[in-house]
């Protein structure tokens, strides 16, 4: 029975596999859109609880618990099985759902919005693990040369989630009430639970010895969350603001602790050997940049068709529709195509430098340039930007040790997060320093040019990246 302990993945039936990734991509279908459809409901979130001034914490608390959960859980996969963990994050992630859709209710000595500020925070936790994890399990069922294709199918979700989560997240509200934009991830996540549960096996690793590396855990949250935290309080503060330094000093001595563990302890928790693999090493820092570009350039530019443009915010929220939609059909295109050449450094190497194109194509616009260049522009972005989804993760689990598959593809998750959090501050700085000089135009245009940089250099890694052949068991 699968939830019984296994051996093995190579014994699964089709139907087992088949199963198993479908109730895999509706849980992170249902953390994907969570996000939009929260953004949406927030208005009417703020209103009814009273919380205009701790509005940014609901998402704040989110990300600072998903982003620490990722390493933790799948590191802990390594050493206890994927299983179990997998579905306790999932019911984490919906009794934490029906709990944020109940805030302002529950018998708690906090007002609503904190409630809720406590709730999401729970939730990130849930929905770390269902992240950090997903990936992962792919590298248990498919091998490297098959990936390709199911991350590149599992990429497309979060295209899908983009594209209906802001859409579901207006009926919901408009029509019930904004708990249930909490409230809905309840049914479709008990229902993948059980799937999993009836499916999904129960290996674990053979290792007779196992040990939780408690010092590297806590030093990781310890750098980790004053990190995350100065690097929200610089949009509204500034970098020379004493909070954000001193945060960011006190992750800087953490951050030093936390190496210092790793390198010592048995079983650390982000295993520092793995970056000595060129690939490994490679990879990671290209994803970090990746982070930094897109997301940095991607949050500013609706308020580039906004304020620039005079664009209304309907217009400018469809117009990322074929962005997004050029993302998912080359992140899925590349995947197959990755399947059956089992070559992915053409298409890195592709994907970066239309990504730099794309970008360069951003920073010639001036004035109210047209929608269809716009459009243009953005789809070649979009078309750069998907075709490198699929691949680092890839290229990590290709070069990692099976022992070691969970904490090498949740760094992939890791430093794309951390990178897209520092990218959105920097360039944040970037684009506020100019428009206070002379104007929102200029400072936007600074923006595409410091992401059109950023993934030249990811080019250039792209580049030195090693075409290692793809493992066909």
């Amino acid at each position: 029975p699968p939830h019984q302990p296994h051996q093995s993945y190579a014994d699964l039936t089709r139907r087992q596999v088949a199963f198993t990734v479908a109730g895999m991509m509706v849980t992170l279908l249902l953390a994907a859109m969570d996000q939009t459809i929260v953004g949406i409901a927030m208005p009417r979130v703020v209103e009814s609880l009273a919380g205009f001034d701790r509005y940014p914490w609901v998402t704040t608390s989110y990300l600072l618990t998903s982003t620490v959960a990722v390493p933790i859980f799948a590191k802990l996969s390594d050493l206890y099985g994927r299983k179990w963990l997998y579905l306790g994050g999932v019911a984490v992630f919906v009794v934490s759902s029906w709990l944020c859709g109940a805030a302002g209710n529950a018998p708690l000595p906090l007002d609503g919005m904190n409630q809720l500020i406590v709730f999401r925070g729970l939730q990130g936790i849930g929905g770390g693990a269902v992240m950090g994890l997903t990936f992962t399990i792919i590298g248990d069922l498919f091998a490297p040369a098959e990936r390709g294709r199911f991350q590149g199918l599992f990429g497309g979700v979060f295209g899908l989630a983009s594209i209906v989560g802001p859409v579901a997240g207006g009926f919901i509200t408009e029509r019930l009430s904004w708990r249930w934009a909490f409230y809905v991830n309840a049914p479709l996540g008990i229902a993948a639970l059980a799937i999993l549960y009836f499916t999904f096996p129960d290996v674990r690793p053979t290792a007779t010895t196992r040990r939780i590396d408690w010092a590297g855990l806590v030093t990781l949250v310890g750098w980790t969350v004053p990190l995350l935290l100065a690097l929200t309080f610089v949009d509204e503060r500034g970098w020379g603001d004493g909070r954000v330094v001193t945060l960011l000093a006190a992750s800087a001595v953490v951050l030093a602790v936390f190496l210092v563990v790793e390198l010592r302890v048995a079983e650390p928790m982000i295993p520092l050997s793995l970056f000595r693999d060129r690939s490994i090493g490679l990879a990671s820092a290209a994803v970090f940049l990746v982070g930094f570009g897109m997301f940095g350039m991607f949050v500013y530019l609706p308020l580039y068709l906004q304020g620039v443009v005079g664009m209304s915010a309907a217009a400018a929220g469809s117009i990322f529709t074929p962005l997004v939609l050029a993302m998912v059909l080359s992140s899925m295109t590349c995947g197959q195509i990755i399947a059956r050449t089992g070559r992915y450094k053409p298409l890195a190497v592709g994907g970066a430098s239309l990504a730099t194109l794309g970008m360069l194509l951003l920073t010639r616009m001036s004035g109210t340039p047209a929608t269809a260049e716009i459009v243009r522009n953005l789809i070649v972005c979009g078309v750069g930007f998907g075709a490198a989804q699929p691949i680092y993760a890839l290229v990590v689990q290709n070069a990692a040790p099976a022992a070691q598959l969970g904490v090498a593809t949740a760094s992939v998750q890791f430093f794309r997060s951390i990178g897209s959090t520092i990218g959105v501050a920097a360039f944040g700085t970037l684009m506020v320093g100019a428009t206070a000089r002379a104007g929102l135009d200029r400072g936007m245009h600074l923006v595409f040019i410091g992401a059109a940089l950023v993934m030249g250099v990811t080019l250039v890694l792209n580049a030195l990246l090693p075409e290692v052949p793809l493992r066909r068991k």
